[in-house]
This record gives C-alpha cells, structure tokens and sequence, in this order.
C-alpha cells in the first residue's frame, strides 16, 4: 500500500471484538460484587473495560472509517460508536456495584444484538452478491479479513485465558 492509500473500511467485526471482551470484563467485576468497588479486581476491570471501548472508538471506527464503508455497514458503526461513548462516560463515573451491575448487563446484551445484527446483514449481503453469479476473484481479499478476524479472535481469547489463570493463582 503506497502512502498515498488509505484504509477503506472499519472494522464492524472488531468492534464486535472489543464488545465481547468488555462485556466479558463488566462480568468479571461483578465476580467480585462482594468486594465493592473499591476492589483493585473491580476497578481493574472497569479499566480494561474502558481500554477496549477507547480502542474501539479511536481506531476500528474513526469517523473517516466509517465513512467509508459500505452502506449497509455505516447504521451499525455509527451505533456502535455512539453507545461505546455512552458506556465509556458510565463506567468513569460509575459509583456502585448495583449500578455498574446494570451497565454490565446492559453492554452483553449489546454486544449479542450487534454480534446478531452485523452478521445476519454480513450474511444477507453475501447471499445477494453470490445469488446466479458465478464465483469471481474477490474470495482472495475477504478470506484474508477472515483469517485476520480468526487470528484476532485467537490472540483475545489467549489473553483472556492468561488473565483468568492469572487470577486463579
């Protein structure tokens, strides 16, 4: 890619990445309701929690990213985007364990309807451009996003693994 190139898509099926591991940090917090919020466990997680929404917004979808996708994927970036800045705002200002339970739960099922959302389209629009056409050269680009998105999704889960046998320490 020259200088002059720029990235042409974001990356719905990352944010989608750090949706799930979010939500899987606000549960792992609430593990630890008993210890309260001042728990160094809870508080690390919300931090690692605001980690992945700051990622989120400030890489996979910047606002020139989104603007260059593809039509049917900019609704749902710019959902994402906007409740990734509405949870990030909660969880620096969170002042209860019952509190941070509600956002906790509230960002998996986030993360479940935009995992169901983005995919069921993914799949919608590959079924429209695969329908009577015969196959073309474009697999080639679209299985290096997947085996990138398998890769990332390989590199998350060792690290959550790392991190829970850490903790079982």
């Amino acid at each position: 890619m020259s200088a002059t190139e720029e990235v042409k898509v974001a990356c719905n099926p990352c944010s989608i990445g750090h949706w799930g591991t979010t939500a899987t940090f606000l549960n792992e917090a609430m593990r630890f309701k008993k210890d309260g919020l001042s728990s160094p466990q809870v508080i690390d997680d919300i931090g690692f929690a605001i980690g992945e929404l700051n990622a989120l917004e400030r890489i996979d979808l910047t606002s020139e990213k989104i603007e260059a996708l593809d039509d049917w994927e900019k609704p749902l970036a710019e959902l994402s985007v906007d409740k990734s800045r509405e949870i990030r705002h909660r969880l620096e200002t969170v002042s209860s364990m019952e509190e941070l339970a509600v956002i906790a739960a509230e960002t998996s099922r986030f993360y479940k309807q935009m995992n169901r959302d983005w995919a069921s389209k993914r799949i919608s629009q590959c079924q429209l451009q695969v329908h009577g056409e015969p196959e073309v050269e474009e697999e080639a680009p679209k299985s290096k996003l997947s085996e990138y998105g398998r890769s990332a999704s390989e590199a998350r889960q060792k690290l959550l693994e790392e991190i829970r046998q850490a903790r079982n320490k």
